[in-house]
């Protein structure tokens, strides 16, 4: 008996898809689409009840006491708040959960405010947390504003070829910056009316508090050269003239209103959109104002509550969950799976953004738009992976829906949006100024959005299955970015899954895609390693230490569903379905199926910004097994026409 009739005989792949597939499809909301929870650590969560306070609202002790039963619940057995499951103590987590759950009320004497207090002198203490965290501080007036680097609000105003642009940092760090130049330049106090501070989270006085935090990743001698920038703004920026910061205010208002974006929030991140009301509080703009009011309202849309605890998202995710979960109902193939993914894609066709040019358009002026967003709308700015994941599940997916007009759009703006080195990034192109990771505000070293080998992956796939040959200019570029990209031991690094593994699964794809059969070096390289990391009961797992500064690679961590997905995702699109790792790693997935049809899984294996912020997609432990499983049943039966494993 071979590897794949024992495999049979004890798995029922029939019964594991459609028990799957019901499960997913039973999520699907009435209109066509998905939606589920994007939990990211506690920092989210206690800056929204930090907001309410700064802001000086009627407290709703409700909601307060349920974010205090989720926060108090994450905090981990070393005292602190970690930046994901199982994760290691994190001074800035640790600062804002604590001073969140001080300002509903709860006891510094309590055991778990004692142990957090203990466990942030150990480390250091408040004053080593990051620049966001001290920024916050300093709004509270918990620390002094020198503390926190200079942001002179005149940047707004200095031209395009300028070292230092917005346009040359990430979309991310662009929509949180602008309100935040307003706030560095008013310098407003928090109303707090409660009076809460956390004096004694500092190991000195915090007022006197004055050297600014540097990044492990910042390098000589650009840092040096920036530090000693930021210590001549301390000098001349009382001195800019005053007309000029009036009319720099200004602008940065209009950047904001002009991008607002309705309930969905500016950037539709939590970060950007809480900066934004507090630009207009520190604005005297009321309450009521429209802007005002329409900033607030979008971080409500952010909140899960339920009956015991609540808890804030950083953003919403329903593009990205229903084009991957059409995805897997179209692997799965039945006609109620293929229903519900028709239904799916009809929901995201007029989501697509088409009149809207976006700050993508800052370095591709010359490109119509036709990308999709992450969240609900971000007109402003679409990102290529999740466009092309559409444009993908559109194209798979045939007639009778109609689709060639959306896919030929989402195709020519992906195909615009190539950078120079043959990859591509999130939301712009030849993002890559990388010496502006070294000024103090981008202690976190996430300011820029460079191309990586995940979102290139996607979008070489994309090309592929629409036809594109390989040996045309712009795939010949792309093949050869992700050759290059290739690590010496055969994987890829993933910028937004965690992380080698799901960098891996995404470049395979890729390469079955365009063409190169299993022995091509760069895929069986690719193989190999998966493989070699398979752990020892069948599954795949990685922890998000991976992510580490000096990119030694892997680090093993237990089996997940998601990972394990992905991992046999890649292994099957490199020729190696018939595998015993593969195999064995079904075998697990199956294994592990609950009754309702889905899997269980509390790991972050989403990468917002490595070392910095992590996620937990609670949909990929629904949507990937479905989709490994389901390909794998169509690989065996012959019927490999059907399978997305170019995805």
């Amino acid at each position: 008996m071979d590897d794949a009739s024992a495999l049979h005989s004890t798995v029922n792949l029939d019964d594991a898809v459609n028990r799957a597939a019901a499960a997913l499809a039973g999520r699907q909301k009435s209109d066509g689409h998905w939606l589920f929870e994007l939990e990211a650590d506690a920092t989210i969560p206690a800056e929204y009840i930090l907001l309410t306070h700064y802001l000086g609202e009627p407290a709703d002790l409700d909601l307060e006491r349920k974010i205090g039963a989720y926060l108090r619940r994450v905090q981990a057995a070393h005292g602190g708040w970690p930046l994901h499951h199982g994760g290691g103590f994190d001074v800035s987590a640790t600062v804002k959960a604590y001073f969140a759950l001080k300002m509903i009320g709860d006891d510094p004497a309590a055991p778990h405010m004692a142990a957090a207090r203990q466990a942030m002198l150990e480390h250091g203490g408040a004053g080593a947390c990051n620049v966001f965290t001290r920024i916050l501080l300093a709004l509270f007036g918990a620390i002094g504003w020198r503390a926190v680097p200079r942001i002179p609000v005149e940047i707004i105003a200095l031209p395009s070829w300028f070292p230092i642009h917005l346009s040359k940092i990430s979309y991310w760090a662009r929509t949180v910056i602008v309100p935040l130049l307003v706030l560095r330049a008013l310098k407003p106090q928090a109303r707090n009316p409660r009076g809460v501070r956390i004096d004694e989270l500092f190991t000195a006085p915090p007022a006197g508090l004055r050297g600014l935090p540097r990044g492990a990743h910042q390098k000589e001698p650009w840092a040096s050269g920036f530090f000693l920038l930021d210590a001549v703004l301390r000098v001349v920026e009382p001195l800019f003239p005053k007309a000029g910061r009036r009319r720099a205010i200004a602008k940065c208002e209009a950047f904001v209103t002009k991008r607002l974006n309705g309930e969905d929030g500016l950037g539709a991140i939590f970060p950007a959109m809480a900066n934004a009301v507090m630009m207009y509080a520190a604005l005297g703009i009321g309450a009521d104002d429209p802007r005002r009011a329409t900033a607030r309202a979008s971080i409500e849309k952010l909140l899960v509550v339920r009956e015991a605890e609540a808890y804030c998202q950083p953003c919403l995710s329903p593009v990205w969950d229903t084009a991957l979960a059409a995805h897997a109902l179209l692997e799965a193939g039945d006609p109620q799976s293929e229903a519900s993914a028709r239904r799916a894609l009809d929901w995201l066709a007029p989501l697509q953004v088409l009149d809207v040019a976006g700050d993508w358009a800052e370095q591709r002026p010359g490109v119509r738009p036709g990308g999709w967003a992450f969240q609900y709308r971000n007109d402003h700015y679409p990102d290529l992976d999740d466009t092309a994941v559409v444009v993908m599940a559109m194209d798979r997916a045939g007639p009778p829906g109609d689709f060639r007009q959306a896919i030929a759009r989402g195709a020519e703006w992906v195909e615009g949006m190539q950078s120079a080195n043959g990859g591509w990034g999130a939301f712009d192109a030849d993002n890559t100024f990388h010496y502006l990771n070294n000024i103090p505000f981008a202690d976190h070293g996430a300011l820029l959005d460079p191309p990586t080998a995940d979102v290139a992956a996607r979008c070489v796939s994309m090309l592929a299955q629409l036809g594109e040959s390989p040996s045309s200019p712009r795939m010949k570029a792309a093949l050869a970015y992700l050759a290059r990209e290739q690590a010496a031991d055969g994987s890829w690094f993933g910028r937004w899954g965690v992380n080698y593994v799901y960098g891996t699964w995404s470049a395979l794809c890729a390469l079955n895609a365009a063409g190169l059969t299993p022995d091509a070096p760069v895929v069986a390289k690719g193989a190999d390693w998966l493989t070699a990391i398979q752990n020892g009961d069948g599954g795949w797992g990685e922890g998000c230490d991976s992510y580490a500064l000096d990119y030694a690679g892997y680090q093993p961590a237990p089996s997940v569903p998601s990972q394990t997905a992905w991992a046999l995702l890649g292994l099957m699109a490199a020729g190696r379905a018939d595998h015993p790792a593969v195999g064995r790693g079904i075998a697990w997935l199956a294994a592990r199926q609950g009754a309702d049809g889905g899997w269980a899984e509390d790991a972050y294996t989403g990468g917002g910004f490595p070392r910095v912020f992590y996620l937990r997609y609670h949909g990929y432990r629904q949507i990937f097994p479905l989709w490994a499983l389901a390909g794998y049943r169509n690989l065996i039966r012959g019927n490999s026409g059907r399978t997305g494993l170019g995805m």
